[in-house]
């Protein structure tokens, strides 16, 4: 009989592409995930995995057997969360993932209310931009992950997720005091167009919207700085370097000596929580949204 445990490791070799990438992905050492193998290919006689330069590759057997895993897994996945339904009880382990802002801004209140409510739940976070958090919940590697996305700018879903939304995010432009427009009672993007802007690392998806938005206003931006926090962004803003767009979440408290003005078409985030349809019916995940958008609702 094929061991489940060990057709796990397949589909994270299947989905990693690596033997570091799938040890990583189920929490083991790579030499965990070589002997589970070899005895995978002990178990059905046949090649599985062979060298490919310094990495390694599925066999045609391999891969045959990584399609047969997917599917078991995700029937594995299903029955669990019928009889955790049936059962009627928040236990186990749930593996969660926020961008920064939302780790900072909804899982301290989120995660006390888990733990005070289902002691028998274990919780384990981590922060990871949207699209690696979609990524870890396609993988299985995570059981939800809260995204984002901006109001002119969806980030597209796959198949087979279900999501729920948190709480819409307002953003603000952050300027330092003695700024030009400090006093404004709302300013339009475009006012900034000779400011040096102050950014999330290239390729995130929030400096992609940012650049995006920008353009469609007709403003080539300049890049000053990049930070991937946004109160580092702020530190920097608060020292004269430039302005920065400053969602709520988060962003508290602020530096002394920054003022924020909201935009005159009011800028917002959507932030969400995705999870596997395969786990809908998890007692965990229903008590894992409640807890977010109930620390959503308390952001102000």
């Amino acid at each position: 009989m094929l061991n489940l445990e060990r057709l796990r490791t397949l589909d994270a070799l299947a989905r990693h592409g690596s033997v570091s990438g799938a040890a990583e992905g189920l929490h083991v050492t790579t030499s965990a995930v070589s002997q589970q193998m070899s005895k995978l290919e002990r178990e059905v006689g046949q090649q599985l995995l062979a060298k490919n330069g310094r990495g390694i590759r599925l066999t045609d057997a391999g891969r045959l057997l990584a399609d047969h895993a997917a599917r078991i897994l995700s029937q594995v996945e299903l029955a669990q969360s019928d009889l955790e339904a049936q059962r009627g009880q928040v236990v186990g382990e749930l593996r969660l993932s926020a961008f920064p802002t939302a780790a900072r801004g909804l899982f301290p209140a989120a995660l006390a209310t888990l733990r005070a409510d289902h002691p028998g739940l274990r919780v384990r976070s981590c922060e990871l931009e949207p699209e690696a958090g979609v990524a870890g919940v396609i993988r299985g590697d995570l059981d939800l992950a809260v995204v984002l996305d901006w109001y002119n700018k969806p980030m597209p879903l796959p198949d087979g997720l279900v999501k729920a939304s948190i709480l819409d995010d307002p953003a603000d432009v952050a300027m330092p005091l003695g700024h030009r427009l400090a006093d404004r009672a709302e300013v339009d993007l475009a006012d900034f167009a000779e400011d040096e802007w102050i950014t999330w690392n290239e390729g995130e998806f929030c400096h992609e919207w940012l650049m995006f938005t920008l353009r469609s206003k007709g403003v080539e931006p300049h890049i000053g700085h990049r930070a991937a926090e946004t109160h580092t962004q702020l530190a920097m803003v608060a020292a004269g370097l430039g302005v920065c767009v400053a969602p709520l979440l988060g962003r508290h408290p602020m530096p002394e000596g920054v003022v924020t003005v909201p935009v005159r078409r009011r800028v917002r985030r959507h932030v969400y929580v995705v999870w596997r349809a395969d786990a809908d019916r998890r007692p965990s995940i229903r008590a894992a949204v409640r807890a977010l958008r109930g620390a959503g609702e308390a952001v102000k």
